[in-house]
């Protein structure tokens, strides 16, 4: 299927280049293109395209304003661009909140520098997301998760709810030391709901790997560190893993954890030129398989690809528990798919439903 897109920039030099990038495709075909918010919402009702391009600051609408107003008359998956700014990152997170699919920094350096890198990108996850338009368009455009919660981190208390789909027998509780969530494509509204639904008094140390530039991962960490009752932030060379405490790998490197019992730190290392994902979730995974391999609950999230997987099995045969989202929740059904069909998921849950399982299940 060819993958109908509408560019929206107020860059008329943005747009030009864009769209030559895209028309460079035979997956892909641009149909429109706008240079405010106003006019992308019009020419979507027009055009109908599969895919929008979106530009975050314009003039007349913004990219948010518009995003939300797109999902909330005729739901569409957006592509945003940011700028690699710490506001920048905060709008793009603004902005998948909103109901956007997806964002690719907005670097004009790269895009002058690394032409042919940065279109095979651009292309990829263009096509990828037009051919998962039909779940992204179940999904309306969210409100925040949580608001933000006292410093004192407030104890809550989590109803129980329903698995839909178990593949296997639960093991017990108390069997587990370590959470490990993996994520990508919507993986930053999806931590969202997952974290914000754990307490206070959670009693595991998290560690958490979601496909982020590096000049992003700080930012989100403190988003939803605000958002939560446990603390998370970004995870820092020599770290110790704390219960209640969530650390994110930053963007561009790698997080190993090592040690054992109540002494597992991190071990954050740059990555390798030949590495697809920076960070990785296979390398943190395998990391814990060699030192907690009967005791780690691993959860795989909405995303392109299959990172996780690998280290997902390893942890499986060692005797760990990995769960996996399903379907018709997933932003992309990439990442748990592959565990799905890997054989290896205990549960395939909704992403409503992980919080409660977690809880209960810890």
């Amino acid at each position: 299927m060819t993958v109908k897109v509408l560019v929206v920039d107020d860059s008329g030099f943005f747009r030009r280049r864009v769209i030559e990038m895209l028309n460079g495709d035979s997956r892909i075909e641009v149909v429109g293109q706008a240079a405010d918010g106003r006019e992308a919402i019009k020419k979507t009702q027009e055009l109908k395209p599969d895919v929008i391009t979106m530009d975050i600051e314009m003039p007349v609408m913004d990219g948010i304003t518009s995003v939300r107003r797109i999902m909330a008359i005729q739901p569409t998956p957006i592509l945003m661009f940011s700028s690699l700014t710490h506001e920048g990152a905060q709008s793009t997170f603004s902005a998948l909140e909103a109901g956007a699919v997806d964002y690719l920094p907005k670097d004009f350096h790269e895009l002058s520098s690394k032409p042919e890198e940065i279109t095979r990108i651009l292309c990829s996850r263009v096509w990828s997301i037009g051919n998962h338009g039909s779940s992204v368009k179940k999904r309306p455009a969210s409100a925040p998760v949580a608001s933000t919660v006292s410093a004192t981190k407030r104890t809550s208390t989590v109803a129980p709810s329903t698995v839909k789909t178990i593949t296997s027998p639960s093991r017990s509780k108390g069997h587990y030391k370590i959470l490990a969530i993996g994520s990508s494509t919507g993986g930053p509204v999806a931590l969202q709901e997952v974290l914000t639904k754990l307490p206070a008094n959670f009693s595991l140390p998290i560690v958490l790997v979601q496909h982020m530039p590096g000049s992003f991962t700080e930012a989100f960490a403190n988003r939803l560190n605000q958002m939560s009752k446990i603390e998370i932030r970004e995870a820092k060379n020599g770290d110790q893993l704390k219960p209640g405490l969530a650390l994110l790998a930053p963007g561009g490197k790698q997080m190993l954890i090592e040690g054992r019992g109540n002494m597992m730190r991190v071990r954050i290392q740059e990555s390798d030129p030949g590495q697809n994902y920076k960070p990785c979730v296979d390398l943190t995974f395998n990391s814990i398989a060699k030192i907690m391999p009967a005791n780690t609950l691993a959860i795989i999230l909405t995303g392109m690809g299959a990172d996780g997987r690998e280290g997902a099995k390893l942890l499986q045969q060692g005797g760990s528990t990995i769960w996996a989202q399903d379907k018709e929740s997933s932003v992309i059904y990439g990442m748990p798919m592959a565990i799905a069909e890997a054989g290896i998921a205990e549960k395939i849950l909704p992403l409503s439903e992980f919080g409660t399982q977690i809880v209960s299940h810890v």
